[in-house]
């Protein structure tokens, strides 16, 4: 029961919006993003909502690396997703043979990548406000808050 045609996905019992910003770069930093390669990367990349819950709203490409702003289910880890998306590109693309003569150890992106939560509700700022004033009255003067750290 799976319901994601909007910002809020419903999963069962559950409701998120959690959206993600991804970037991934080309093994060796080599600029092997060329135009047949890019088409290569976004016809593979079509259909991923539906067959992975991942919906991929944006990608920029520059020569070496690739940004993405996706959403997904908070069931899946960042890294599980990443790797679903290397995996799923790096194999159409080390086929080209311009990419496979520069990226001869068989693998197209570095093991690394970055990924950032994105926010429709504010900053973090914004958040660790509202959490402050949660069941405060206005005239009350001792917070609970506990720091987990």
């Amino acid at each position: 029961m799976l319901k994601i045609d909007t910002d809020l996905w419903r999963w069962y019992h559950n409701v998120s919006e959690c959206h993600y910003h991804i970037q991934i770069t080309i093994k060796y930093r080599k600029a092997v993003l060329e135009p047949h390669v890019i088409e290569t990367i976004l016809e593979t990349l079509k259909g991923f909502k539906e067959r992975f819950a991942i919906h991929i709203y944006k990608i920029g490409f520059d020569d070496n690396h690739v940004h993405i702003l996706c959403q997904f289910l908070p069931t899946h880890s960042g890294g599980d997703v990443i790797g679903t998306i290397k995996k799923l590109t790096a194999r159409p693309c080390l086929r080209i043979p311009s990419v496979k003569e520069q990226l001869w150890g068989g693998s197209f992106w570095t093991d690394g990548y970055y990924i950032g939560t994105v926010s429709n509700r504010g900053t973090k700022e914004t958040i660790l406000k509202y959490i402050e004033k949660q069941g405060r009255k206005p005239d009350d003067v001792q917070l609970k808050l506990f720091d987990l750290e």
